[in-house]
């Protein structure tokens, strides 16, 4: 196999980009599918500050890699959730603390059981609720909160192509509408004075993003959340990819399909609560937002 460009030995091939690719062009191409994705959804500029929300994992080290590379402004923001089994939450603050160190930049560091006096599966256990739940509640909040008081103008996720399709997928079997109006790659702010959220890799697939990090020798977490196992959204990744192997391009149709017509799903006149959570002061619809309820904020 050799690359197409210039028929030296291709390390990649990409069967959906009719493509096989050499590793100096490979980089390359890496970089110039995040450009298209931030340019064509307008995502942000050379001038927006950008918190790039960490996880000690291939994706999200490659967007802050590929981001610092192409010139933006990205600061860091690492979750530690207090997950013991394997060392997970501590492995992946290292290893996102060591990469941050690599590029200069700055990553700040949340410490839930620091600051609650609980990790995140032991307020699963205590609420008898599902730790991925717990999990997405608590990470939400502070990602927000973070953005907030760093006057960021965008949040930027490591969610690749396969992400967003098996989201999309799981969606559509159970006509999940709220969902359905809210997997665009890029939201934009929705009052002035807020943030926008962008997924600058929704081009590019987990096995390229792979490979980006073992071209770049960016060390990442190689285990799996322990909470992840078993998880649906793993078995719509696992259809898809039987559909892709025999169908290449198939994820990329669906996925940019669905964001051409998203519309249809769009809830008019979407906004913000005018209303805020009497404890942390943060928009609500209620007068004790998700989280503090979560947290048992309201109780202290």
């Amino acid at each position: 196999m050799k690359c197409r460009i210039c028929r030296e030995k291709a390390i990649i091939g990409l069967p959906q980009h009719n493509l096989a690719l050499c590793a100096d062009h490979f980089d390359n191409w890496m970089l110039k599918r995040a450009a298209k994705a931030i340019d064509e959804f307008k995502m942000f500029t050379k001038d927006s500050k950008i918190l790039v929300a960490v996880s000690g994992g291939k994706d999200s080290l490659a967007l802050w890699d590929i981001l610092t590379r192409l010139g933006y402004n990205a600061h860091g923001l690492y979750i530690n959730l207090g997950i013991k089994e394997n060392d997970y939450s501590d492995e992946s603050e290292e290893l996102s603390r060591t990469f941050a160190n690599r590029i200069g930049k700055k990553l700040q560091v949340v410490n839930v059981k620091e600051l609650h006096g609980m990790s995140i599966p032991d307020k699963a256990y205590s609420k008898k609720r599902k730790t991925c739940s717990v999990c997405g509640v608590t990470k939400r909040y502070y990602m927000n909160k973070t953005a907030r008081e760093g006057n960021f103008d965008v949040i930027a996720t490591g969610h690749n192509l396969d992400d967003q399709a098996a989201a999309l997928l799981g969606n559509f079997l159970y006509w999940k509408f709220d969902y359905l109006a809210k997997g665009a790659p890029y939201s934009p702010p929705l009052r002035k004075g807020e943030f926008a959220k962008a997924k600058p890799l929704i081009l590019c697939t987990e096995k390229e993003n792979t490979v980006y990090c073992l071209l770049q020798r960016i060390d990442y977490i190689q285990k799996e959340c322990p909470y992840s196992k078993g998880a649906t959204f793993l078995r719509w990744k696992h259809i898809l990819n039987e559909i892709e192997e025999n169908s290449p391009g198939a994820k990329q149709a669906f996925y940019l399909g669905y964001v051409k017509h998203i519309d249809i799903f769009k809830v008019q006149n979407e906004d913000m609560p005018d209303s805020r959570c009497k404890i942390c002061d943060t928009p609500s619809w209620n007068e004790v937002c998700s989280f503090c309820a979560l947290w048992d904020l309201n109780k202290k």
